[in-house]
């Protein structure tokens, strides 16, 4: 090369562009043909000289590396010649742009440093980009020339993160000419920014957006002035990258990591530089940019007694990074504030909402398109404390009147500001509804982190006549697209508040309620196969009652046995099963008989004859009453933790299935016949006094497969002290190695120590501080779900071949327990009154059974009267419905004689305990009771004091039969 030349180095920078390196020599290849074959073909002639050949050659100057250390011809010429040469420079790049000189820049570039590390050196990847922004610099940044600056140079992937680590100088270069300003004004037009990503296609219209993003985190002043474009300019692209992301797989998918699946085609050689472009999109939900975007929010105070937070505040970070996705929710409140409440005044065409609409619209457009990151986008939107509760308090001052009457009107509104204003909804919903899964107990209820209590009643409030009105409206029975997608965001952000307040109530007495939905409506419309009405059931059924759902779900269960004919009716009889069960081994007979049983036989009569431990029949005819004895029976042996089948947990002592119920042979069988046996008693109505742990009725319910259920949350529900033990691992201040917990549970099982793995490998994986939250998580989901899953799903599988699933969906996990046991209310005496029969001559104003009523109401305490109807029917609760729904009715028999000498009643013994007339003085006998018919065997007793000590004696004895 002649060091005389003065042209090579206005073509190309000062600096070696060397391609010497063996993993891009493809790459080199391409650069230096074309270029060599450009200029060649450009300023080739026949009169050029040797010196004057060789130095326009871009190949000679850039195989050689290096440029003389002598000053150059076109210095020693001076700066007369600089117009000419700039011009003659002009030329040669517009010609090698004409020859896709970007193009195979960018090959160049995507080759060398789309991998997680570049092979590029400082220097080659000084000059390439030296040359790429030197046509864009000549034109005076011309639209011309930004578009395939944009298209080709900062859509390779991650170029602003190899510009930053590896020559970080031209990123210098980038902000002295304002480049950041001019590609938003060039993006912000629809038209353009369409066009460029139609150029791009999606995988590469990401990489532009990551760079760009990554570009205004490091001109937070240009953001700040520019704000409406940069928003603007991001959603548009994230809106195209949207119309290709698909739901499901298909053959016309691929799959993203970032997208899911994608109907594009995906170029799977950016798979390795992913994480480096995911970190970029990072910006987009890190505390600064959130800063900026919701400024005129967060700059409004919500205090109404400002004082110093007691806990250190968050340092400031750049980006969320992925070790702190949960940390949001372990800060707590530094604030006392007035409780936000909707109160309206706001301009809804306002400067400033249209400006936060837009921003809202641009995250809620992130969350429905990067699906396979939605977690870190929820994480990062909720880690500011203020920024929920400070976006409910714009909301409340929306509209007239603020809150619900806005939002329904743009329901039926399809103007772009309506589309924006419940955009705003749908965001607030999805980040509130993600903040409130991931706190726990504490940090819900005592340290009220980002909402007070008073508030989330306001918000569910809300959010429960939101969604009421969607339904009966009639707009979720039509909707689809975002309609759909609205409804979907509020309801699941209702029905979180909803499980929240079942297992730890906030909110008051029958909050939940609509008062303006009369059941008997809402009846009348599901006869008529209403489809409000079903929805009503499906979505929300806490609007209604309690017990008019109970109500509900006796009809339904009605219905079904009229359609497969096992009612009693005046032309057919249902089918009878008869089976004979022996009292020494009631649960292994009941256990053979009924497990083979078809689904429709286990729904219809079953009779019962027993045999004695002397093998005789025993006397009586089954009317529904021996059935229920052996139902309770079998109930009453299975769920004995004796048995080993179920445990109870520790503290209130309630019932789930054992870890190592697998002991027994044939287990699962066992827990499958186990929940048919409960579930035929549901079907029936027969309530049974067994208390189940809230996170197994969770489980029976379905609700574990929600992707809002936490497994965290219901750990309290078996074992208090191990959750208390287990989240304080996560507000430990110091190194969490140190106590040198792994990634496993060691259980002693029969004397022997167990270790459980809670990952492939967990015991060897030491627990730390960037994954204590797994921990938590894993080891909560281990000790509810993966130690009892065979036996759950058994048990699961056994009670929904009785009770349809749907049935007993419209109830929350407390409501389920009342419908297995009964009512936790107060027994109502007058209405128990109401419904007893009596036989053997007692009746209504009888001496014995006005004392009798006497005493249960004036001396008996509340738990005495549970103990009373326990003693007679088996359980100490009453039925939801009341003791109309008691099956057999609740009775009263007077009796003269024990009961191994009774024989029924006769006339005499009618007569005379119809006008007190003793056989013999009954005062050394106790009450008894049938409980497989409800019935109270009572003695004509002479005195009342005499009925008062022995009917506390029986009942706090449980003497039935034996001490008669």
């Amino acid at each position: 090369m002649n060091p005389r030349c003065g042209m090579c180095p206005w073509l190309f920078p000062r600096i070696s562009l060397s391609y010497g390196l063996n993993r891009s020599k493809t790459s080199c290849g391409i650069a230096v043909s074309f270029l060599s074959s450009s200029s060649r073909k450009f300023y080739k002639t026949p009169n050029s000289s040797p010196c004057t050949s060789r130095c326009l050659s871009p190949s000679r100057t850039l195989q050689r590396g290096k440029f003389s250390g002598e000053k150059t011809f076109f210095l020693r010429l001076g700066e007369s010649l600089r117009p000419a040469m700039n011009h003659i420079c002009a030329n040669i790049m517009g010609h090698l742009n004409q020859r896709g000189f970007y193009s195979v820049l960018q090959i160049l570039l995507t080759r060398g440093l789309a991998r997680p590390r570049p092979c590029l050196s400082k220097g080659t990847l000084t000059a390439a980009f030296s040359l790429a922004m030197r046509p864009v610099l000549a034109a005076q940044f011309s639209d011309n020339l930004i578009r395939p600056f944009l298209i080709h140079i900062v859509s390779v992937p991650a170029l602003v993160t190899h510009l930053s680590t590896v020559t970080p100088e031209r990123l210098t270069v980038l902000e002295s000419h304002d480049m950041l300003r001019k590609f938003i004004a060039f993006l912000r037009e629809e038209d353009r920014c369409r066009d460029v990503c139609e150029s791009l296609e999606g995988c590469h219209t990401l990489c532009l957006m990551g760079n760009l993003l990554h570009l205004g985190s490091l001109s937070p002043r240009v953001l700040e002035e520019e704000t409406d474009g940069f928003v603007s300019l991001l959603t548009q692209m994230l809106c195209y990258c949207q119309k290709y992301v698909s739901q499901k797989k298909s053959n016309l998918t691929h799959w993203h990591p970032v997208l899911g699946w994608f109907s594009q085609s995906v170029d799977y050689g950016l798979n390795e530089s992913m994480p480096l472009i995911t970190k970029q999109l990072q910006f987009l939900w890190g505390v600064p940019l959130i800063r900026v975007f919701f400024s005129d929010i967060l700059s409004k105070k919500l205090l109404e007694n400002p004082e110093p937070a007691h806990a250190p505040p968050a340092s400031p970070q750049s980006v969320l990074p992925v070790k702190t996705l949960l940390k949001r929710a372990f800060q707590k409140s530094a604030s006392v504030r007035n409780i936000l409440r909707p109160v309206g005044g706001k301009r809804v065409d306002s400067a400033e909402v249209q400006k936060v609409c837009r921003i809202c619209v641009l995250y809620q457009t992130s969350l429905t398109t990067l699906t396979q990151i939605r977690l870190q986008i929820l994480t990062g939107l909720t880690y500011l404390d203020d920024l929920l509760p400070k976006l409910w308090a714009f909301i409340c001052e929306l509209g007239p009147h603020g809150g619900l009457k806005l939002f329904l009107e743009c329901l039926n509104n399809d103007t772009e500001e309506s589309k924006q204003l419940l955009a705003m909804l749908m965001l607030f919903c999805d980040c509130s509804r993600h903040l409130i899964t991931i706190l726990d107990d504490i940090e819900v209820y005592e340290e009220q982190i980002s909402f007070k209590l008073e508030e989330l009643v306001t918000i569910s409030s809300f959010l429960n006549s939101f969604v009421f009105k969607m339904i009966w409206d009639g707009i979720v029975e039509n909707a689809k697209g975002e309609t759909l997608e609205l409804f979907q965001s509020v309801h699941g952000w209702l029905m979180v508040l909803y499980e929240r307040d079942c297992r730890r109530r906030f909110a008051p007495e029958d909050h939940w309620l609509r008062k303006d939905l009369k059941p008997s409506v809402l009846f009348q419309e599901l006869d008529k196969d209403r489809k409000r009405a079903q929805l009503i059931l499906q979505y929300i059924p806490h609007v209604i009652p309690h017990k008019n759902r109970v109500l509900l779900f006796r009809n339904m269960v009605t219905k079904e046995k009229e359609k497969l004919g096992l009612v009693e009716t005046s032309s057919a009889s249902p089918h009878v099963t008869h089976i004979t069960i022996r009292r020494s081994r009631m649960l292994e007979d009941g256990y053979e008989q009924l497990r083979q049983l078809s689904q429709h036989a286990m729904k219809g009569v079953i009779r019962v004859k027993f045999v004695n431990d002397l093998g005789v029949d025993e006397a009586g005819i089954d009317q529904d009453g021996v059935f229920k004895e052996f139902l309770e029976e079998i109930i009453k042996r299975v769920f004995d933790p004796a048995l080993n089948l179920f445990k109870t947990t520790s503290g209130d002592e309630r019932l789930y299935p054992s870890p190592t119920s697998y002991i027994h042979e044939n287990y699962l069988q066992l827990f499958e016949f186990v929940g048919k046996m409960l579930g035929k008693a549901v079907y029936e109505g027969i309530v049974v006094d067994v208390p189940f742990a809230s996170f197994f009725l969770s489980q029976l319910l379905g609700h574990h497969h929600s992707v809002f259920y936490s497994s965290v949350d219901e750990l309290p529900s078996l074992d208090s002290e191990f959750y208390k033990n287990l989240t304080s691992i996560k507000r430990y201040d110091g190194d969490i190695a140190d106590l040198g917990l792994t990634l496993s549970y060691d259980e002693d099982v029969m004397g022997q120590l167990v270790c459980h793995e809670l990952v492939p490998g967990g015991k060897t994986i030491p627990v730390t501080n960037e994954n204590k939250i797994s921990y938590i998580h894993l080891m909560a989901h281990f000790r509810m779900h993966t130690q009892i899953k065979n036996q759950t799903a058994a048990l699961i599988s056994g009670f929904r071949s009785i009770i349809k699933p749907e049935w007993i969906r419209m109830f929350s996990t407390p409501e389920l327990q009342r419908l297995i046991s009964g009512d936790n209310a107060e027994i109502d005496l007058e209405d128990l009154k109401k419904h007893t029969v009596y036989y053997g001559g007692f009746h209504g104003s009888h001496r014995v059974i006005v004392w009798l009523w006497d005493i249960l109401a004036s001396d008996f305490t509340p738990d005495e009267r549970a103990m009373f109807l326990k003693f007679v029917t088996s359980c100490s609760r009453p039925p939801l419905l009341g003791f109309a729904y008691l099956k057999p009715p609740f009775s009263i028999r007077c009796v003269e004689v024990s009961d191994d000498q009774d024989t029924g009643d006769t006339l005499g013994s009618v007569l005379r305990g119809f006008f007190t007339i003793r056989k013999r003085e009954p005062g050394g006998r106790l009450p008894t009771s049938s409980t497989c018919f409800n019935l109270l065997k009572l003695p004509n007793y002479s005195k009342k004091s005499v009925l008062r000590e022995k009917l506390r004696y029986a009942i706090s004895m449980n003497t039935g039969f034996e001490l008669s």
